[in-house]
């Protein structure tokens, strides 16, 4: 069976970035360093799966509407076990959670970061 290892999005501030998903999900940084065109990459994640937080030379522009973008990424979803914890600390570091729901078989909220990412935290049981 295949599996998916990682998701590689541009962000402004890699480390920025990275210190957020640690604080948020007690996510340990797994590599950093160079990484393709000058940029700069950072691995954040478990043993299996990851997320790499990529910032290449210059700015980069914001990304449109993904939900009308061919391609586009549209949001992130991290399974957590305390939902209710996680949303402390997304409201702690001053993102809004909103599109609360609770349905078969767990419940979520989303909020975006600073990136415009939208992130899914959703916890089953």
């Amino acid at each position: 069976m295949s599996r998916l290892e990682h998701l590689n999005v541009t962000v402004r501030d890699p480390e920025a970035t990275a210190a957020m998903l640690v604080d948020l999900f007690g996510w340990p940084v797994r590599w950093r360093g160079s990484a393709i065109h000058g940029g700069r990459s950072i691995h954040v994640g478990g043993p299996d799966t990851y997320l790499a937080v990529y910032a290449g030379p210059g700015d980069q522009t914001a990304a449109g509407n993904s939900y009308v973008q061919r391609g586009g990424l549209n949001h992130v979803g991290i399974v957590v076990d305390d939902l209710d914890a996680v949303e402390e600390r997304v409201k702690a570091r001053g993102y809004e959670p909103v599109n609360h729901a609770d349905y078969d078989p767990g419940r979520r909220f989303y909020f975006r970061e600073e990136n415009g990412i939208e992130i899914e935290v959703v916890s089953y049981g």
